[in-house]
């Protein structure tokens, strides 16, 4: 298995990954298809295994007002067939180590069980738009003390 920056060459393969791992959802690769179609800057890494993308995950800017406070991470996927063999969390490991991302604040809405081993937090400031139950959004090195509600990137929708 080998990680890699994700080059356009890849962008095919990487929408299909993220059409298996979140069968019955189209929310995933859309959002990476429009961040690829607009030239949205994005950090995006792919695990390959045998010439084939098994895992995804991508780091996008988060907002306070117009002003970048960090990072959004989102999507994270892994193909079905490679789930709950540590892949996922070795692509983290592996992301949490790049200088681009070791220099932010990471935002993330996800199982708390899973994302809290890698040092995340349950995040009080700033307010996820999308947060519906209490919890689910989490947040790495985050040091803000100010009530805002986070933005995102266009193509998230909000």
């Amino acid at each position: 298995m080998k990680i890699r920056k994700l080059t356009p060459e890849m962008y095919a393969k990487a929408s299909a990954l993220l059409v298996q791992a979140f069968p019955g959802s189209n929310a995933e690769v859309r959002l990476v298809e429009n961040f690829h179609k607009n030239g949205t800057p994005v950090h995006e890494w792919v695990c390959i295994h045998i010439n084939r993308v098994i895992a995804y995950i991508a780091f996008s800017k988060a907002y306070n007002g117009s002003e970048v406070c960090g990072l959004h991470l989102a999507p994270m996927a892994v193909k079905p067939e490679y789930q709950r063999q540590g892949i996922g969390s070795e692509l983290l490991r592996f992301a949490l180590r790049q200088e681009v991302i070791k220099a932010n604040t990471i935002f993330v809405l996800g199982d708390p069980a899973f994302y809290q081993k890698f040092g995340f937090a349950p995040c009080v400031r700033p307010l996820c738009p999308f947060a519906a139950q209490k919890g689910h959004f989490l947040s790495l090195r985050n040091k803000i003390t100010t009530p805002f509600t986070v933005g995102y990137e266009t193509e998230f929708g909000v």
